[in-house]
This record gives structure tokens, sequence and C-alpha cells, in this order.
């Protein structure tokens, strides 16, 4: 009996233990267990918010953000019989939604049914359409508590522009580590795109899934912000196809193209475009923003404007050339494109036959003993300097200083003058160039008009940003532009080639040699051509780099960039609205000419001696676009007396 009371007396003194300790982990620790378990059954589950769009300068769509839904069923909701009832009008109804055979949605559906299955899957990547009518099927038109139905959705990116300024509109990918990388204006302009955050309570069940407890979110996401960019659709459109067409023909590596309005530094077109291994071009990089190089020819306006500035040479000076070639120090030898080059000739004119010992001569005779004054005027100017762009990766300028000991030797003073030894992007360039256009003023390249999000507006502004207000004298620019226009207009020009009866154009090209500096390979080239039109009154500046074409086809910057340059200008020309200054009394004085000029509906009449409203009153009414060059009357027309002519095409008077 005392052994029996012993063993009574402990497994009484064990049931007070598990009591005492069924009662502390109740109201003592009880909170926490009950936060663990929930931690294991139920998360919150974020709902990425739809990113704001991106427009164009006219309200069309770049990128948005489109809704894309997962169905699935909890096959254990709805009683059996409520299954049957329903199942071949939800087999028929699915089927006719997901366009498929109704005897694998009724193997799918009874297969969640024998399975038991509490998250088995039915459709997914569905529009909003689509699971809308999903939605509406029998059983499925249920509460989820009785038909099991579960919506999931997600938002993915669109670009109803396909590839074009695919890497300038850029994206946001998710890495492997759990972090982000941003690209383009998608990634510059991500904390105003991407909204705030939504929630959804979720459960976990068996298989490790986890099914939202709730139909309605916990908390719905905030859409993010609108992006306003200053792109145009034509005008991209125009930009990515000349491009194109020009890297196929030539079979080149690869190439940009950016186009700016003059005033205001409006990024109106921007294109990038790599060959793949199968030959075909896509954008892969943003080679405008991003790609820092030798520049060539085209860095011979810096030193141009650099000289004439600092009074060394004007247009005038005569410069010996000699025969074309030029040795420093015995060993690096400077020669011209034209063999036996081109003797004395003036300072404008080695400019706009691209002279490389004209230039070479100009630079080292005026700055050799003394080589941090041109840098100096050229860091003046800015060139050193990122233009601070909003999007990621800009390429950062290469000017040695002579200050710098471990950067310079006596050879980069020549290198410089014509374009080698240094680094710019092609946007950089394109800066320098709109501010010869825009008479001095350097303004900052801008991608974004505005941002808002019905009505709403961030504290922020993003207007026009001058980075310069006055690069150089007004008598500089004026000689470089005449030199620009020089360069298309003159037959001697590198670029007469382009030279249009109608579009006035101004530039300069470029050829610069790749990989003349390693041993074994093969030299390639960089074709550009820099600018802008109209050259009386620039509205829009532009580059063309197209990098490593085939050499046995072409790889001068008259021959491979100055053509697509000139197509973009003529088709943005074209569509520019023109506006001609008459003064009132021409109107006044309208002579009775105008009216007795003879012409049948489709011939030009002859013009000659008529004042431009006289001209105009005859030729407007046929469907002619009027353009009008000079003062006074009448001594030239485009389009010859006697000449057919069709609807809406262009006619260039020139007056006397």
């Amino acid at each position: 009996m005392n052994r029996s009371y012993l063993v009574a007396f402990g497994l009484l003194l064990f049931s007070f233990l598990l009591i005492g300790k069924l009662f502390h982990i109740q109201f003592s620790e009880g909170e926490r267990y009950k936060e663990l378990a929930s931690k294991r059954t139920l998360k919150k589950d974020i709902i990425e918010p739809s990113r704001g769009n991106i427009f164009a300068d006219d309200g069309s769509i770049i990128a948005t953000s489109m809704a894309r839904y997962e169905i699935r069923w909890d096959a254990t909701v709805p009683s059996s019989a409520l299954y049957q009832k329903h199942k071949k009008s939800l087999t028929a109804g699915l089927a006719e939604v997901l366009e498929t055979e109704e005897s694998r949605i009724a193997n799918q559906l009874n297969r969640a049914v024998t399975e038991k299955s509490r998250y088995a899957l039915i459709a997914r990547d569905l529009t909003y359409s689509e699971q809308k009518r999903i939605k509406a099927l029998p059983l499925f038109n249920l509460p989820s508590y009785r038909g099991g139905l579960i919506v999931e959705h997600t938002m993915v990116r669109a670009h109803p522009l396909g590839k074009m300024a695919e890497r300038t509109v850029g994206r946001v990918f998710k890495e492997k580590h759990g972090g982000y990388r941003r690209v383009g204006m998608e990634g510059a302009f991500s904390q105003y795109l991407e909204g705030e955050t939504g929630q959804r309570l979720k459960q976990k069940i068996a298989g490790g899934q986890w099914k939202p407890i709730n139909d309605e979110n916990e908390k719905e996401p905030t859409e993010g912000f609108d992006v306003h960019t200053t792109i145009n659709v034509n005008i991209q459109d125009i930009a990515h196809t000349a491009l194109l067409a020009q890297l196929e023909k030539f079979k080149a590596e690869h190439g940009t193209v950016v186009v700016m309005e003059t005033q205001t530094g409006k990024i109106k077109a921007i294109a990038n475009l790599g060959r793949t291994k199968v030959g075909t071009y896509y954008e892969t990089l943003n080679y405008a923003v991003g790609e820092a190089h030798e520049p060539g020819s085209t860095f011979k306006l810096m030193a141009m404007v650099a000289a004439l500035e600092d009074k060394v040479v004007d247009e005038n000076t005569m410069i010996a050339t000699g025969k074309g070639e030029l040795t420093f120090f015995k060993r690096f030898k400077v020669r011209d494109s034209k063999k036996g080059g081109y003797g004395t000739i003036s300072a404008a004119k080695v400019f706009e036959v691209s002279s490389n010992t004209g230039m070479v001569k100009i630079i080292h005779d005026n700055y050799g003993n003394n080589p941090e004054k041109f840098v100096n005027r050229l860091y003046n100017m800015g060139i050193n300097k990122p233009l601070g762009l909003p999007i990621s990766g800009e390429g950062i300028p290469k000017i040695a200083h002579p200050d710098d000991k471990d950067q310079w030797d006596r050879l980069d003073l020549p290198w410089m003058a014509y374009g080698y030894g240094v680094a710019i992007t092609p946007l950089q360039t394109l800066a320098f160039y709109n501010a010869i256009a825009n008479n001095g003023e350097m303004v900052k390249p801008r991608f974004i008009e505005k941002i808002d999000s019905y009505g709403e507006k961030p504290d922020q502004s993003f207007g026009k940003i001058t980075l310069n207000p006055s690069i150089c004298s007004q008598a500089t620019i004026d000689k470089v532009k005449k030199m620009m226009f020089n360069v298309v207009d003159k037959k001697w020009g590198t670029a007469h080639n382009i030279k249009d009866d109608v579009l006035a154009m101004a530039g300069k090209t470029g050829t610069c040699q790749l990989d003349y500096n390693q041993k074994g390979k093969e030299i390639q080239y960089t074709a550009t051509f820099v600018g802008y039109f109209p050259a009386e009154e620039p509205k829009y500046s532009c580059i063309v780099v197209i990098h490593r074409p085939d050499k046995q086809l072409g790889y001068y910057g008259s021959t491979v960039a100055a053509p697509v340059f000139k197509k973009i200008a003529k088709k943005i020309h074209n569509n520019l609205p023109k506006t001609i200054n008459i003064h009132p009394d021409q109107i006044k004085n309208l002579s009775s000419k105008a009216v007795n000029v003879v012409s049948s509906d489709a011939v030009i009449p002859n013009l000659k001696g008529l004042t431009p409203m006289e001209a105009i009153s005859v030729l407007e009414p046929m469907g002619l676009k009027v353009v009008i060059k000079g003062k006074g009357k009448v001594k030239k027309q485009s389009i010859k007396a006697g000449m057919r002519y069709r609807n809406n095409q262009t006619i260039v008077l020139e007056l006397s």
C-alpha cells in the first residue's frame, strides 16, 4: 500500500505540474505562442502598386502598367452537390474563355476535387476582361466561401512603342539578391512612378501554398505619378528608322541618334541600336548617354572656338598645311584624308575641309608653349564636365590637363586639336553644338516635361536649365556658324553631299580611327555628323554616330553618318509649320500682276519679279507650301515655270 500511495502521490504531483505548465503557457506565454503560430500560418502579402504611366509630348503612352490575373480554386469549399450542379456549364464557360478543349478543363477540375486541392491553378496571365468573364461563370460567381474562387493579380509593364527608345524609357529589374536595378527614365524617376504598396492577408495551407483569407485587400495600393517626357513619337520613329536602315546598309556594330530642341534642350528623339550575333539590331545600351569615346573631327569645333576666342587666329588667317602631313617628335604623324594636302588655306577652310594638319598647326603653333591656356579655355566652356543627367550611367568626359603630369605628355596638345586623346559622349558633343546654334547658351538636355497624377504635382521643377549662359562671344559664334554652314553648302565642304535646295543645314563631319594603338588589330572607324537645322534659325540640333561600319562599304562621316542626319532633318522640317514674315505695306500695295499670272491646275507659273505677297497669293490657292528666302522680289524659284507639281509640294522662292 505504501508503494501504491507513493505512485498515486507521484501521479497527483505530475498532474499538478502539468496543469501548472498549461496555465503558465496559456496566461504567461500565450501571446508569444499565438504570435509564433500566426507568423507560421498567416502573412501580410505585399501588393505592388500600379506604376505611373510614361507619356510622349503629345500624350501618347510610352510605358504603362497593365494588370494580369491568376485564377485559382479551392476545391474543398463547394459541396459535392453544388459542384455537380454547375460542373457542365462551368467547364463549357472556362473552355470558351480560355479557348481550349472542354475535356481538358473537366479533367483539371475533377483532379482538383479528387486531390482536395485548396489552391488549384485554373489559368494565369489573364486580362481584366478575361478574369471578369470567369468570375461571372456558374459556381465561380458565388462568394469565395461558397464557390472557392481565388483571384490574384499582378502588374506588368507594357511598352506600346515596342523597341523604339526602349533603353531610354528603361525598366526596373529585380535582381537575384533581392535588390532592384533601375535603367533609363523608369529608374531615374522611379520614386514618382512606383506609388505605395498595398497589403493582403494570406493563410498557409497544405503543400506550403498561401491562400488569400478575404476577398478584399487589407490595404489598397496607391498608383504612382505619371511622367510626361519630351520625346516626340513621330520624330522618334523617324530617327529610329533612319538609323536602323543605315546600320543595316553598312553592317555597323552599333549607333546612336539624338534630336534636341535648340532653345529648350528638350530631347525629341533618342535611338540606340546595337547588332546581335545574328545580325539584327535592338536597343541594348544607351550609347548616347553612357559611351564616352574619342570624337575625332567633331572636336575641331571646340578647338576652333578656343582659337578664335583667344584671338590667336581669325577666320581669314592663312594656314600652311603643306602636303597634308606633319611629323612631331620623329614618331607622331598627322595626315589629311586628301593625298597631297590642301596647300595654304584660310583657317575657316581648314575647318570646312576638315584638315587635320591645318587644325594641328593652328593649335600647336599658338599654344605649344602654353598648353594650359588652350585646355583652360576648353574647361571654361564646360566641355570637361558631365551634363548631370537624371538618367544613370552618364559617361565622364576625359580631357587631360597639363597640370596633371601623370596624364599629360607633349603629344596631347596636337592630338586634342583634331579629337584624339580625349573622350566625350555623343550627348555631351551635341550639347556643345546646340549651344552654338543657340547663340552661346548651353542648355541641359531635358527628358521630362512634367510629373503629375490626377492634377496633383510633386514639388519639383523640370523646366529649362542653363548650364552656361555664354560659352563664347557672339563674334566667335557668328564665325563658326558660317563655317558649319559652308561644310554643307560649299563644294569643298566635307558634307556637301547632303546639301539640299530647300532646307539649309549646318554641321561638322567626323571620322575617327579605332584600335589604332593596338598591335595586331585592324583599324576600324567611327563615323559622325553633328549639326543643326534650319541653318538660318535653328529649331533642332542632331547628332548621328555610327561605330565600326564595314570598311568595304564606307566609313567616312560624310558617307555613313551625314545622310542619316539629312533624312531626319528633311522629314522633321517637312512637318514644321511654315511662318513667313511679310510687312503690312506689302499687303496694301498688292500688285494686280498676281491676279494676271496665268497657270493651269498643275503647272507652275513664272513668278520672277513678284513681291512675296503677290507670289503667295498665287501659290497657296494651288495647294503649294511656300518658303521665302531673303528680301525684295522673286529672282529664283525652286520649281521652274511650266513644270507640273503635286498637292502640298514645297516651293522655295529666293528674293533679290
